[in-house]
């Protein structure tokens, strides 16, 4: 993603996973997006149809923290928590960083 829209980073990240998975986005049950500004979370809800009812349960890295570093564990742990205490059992976990590098990544539990 270009350096001018780094916000919107995970957009192609997960059209990439769904692409390379051959899910959808409706596939997800419960979504996690990291993101440091609320104007960014809405841009990528907009462009990736995201439902907010199932996105960031818990918070969002607004409230709860995007610490440096250790922002992919945050993330990563938040969703697997919220998925096992829901019945979950398909995820999906962004990441924003800097400079328009971003990852997206499905979880499923068993």
């Amino acid at each position: 993603c270009h350096p001018a829209v780094m916000g919107l980073s995970p957009v192609p990240a997960v059209s990439h996973l769904l692409a390379r998975s051959g899910l959808t986005i409706n596939d997800f049950e419960l979504v996690e997006v990291n993101e440091a500004f609320a104007a960014q979370y809405i841009g990528c809800e907009r462009e990736l149809g995201l439902k907010r009812e199932i996105t960031n349960v818990n918070g969002s890295g607004i409230g709860l923290g995007h610490p440096i570093g250790a922002t992919g564990c945050r993330v990563m742990v938040t969703l697997l928590h919220a998925m096992e205490k829901r019945g979950k059992s398909l995820g999906l976990a962004t990441l924003c960083g800097g400079g328009g590098v971003s990852m997206a990544c499905a979880l499923e539990m068993a």
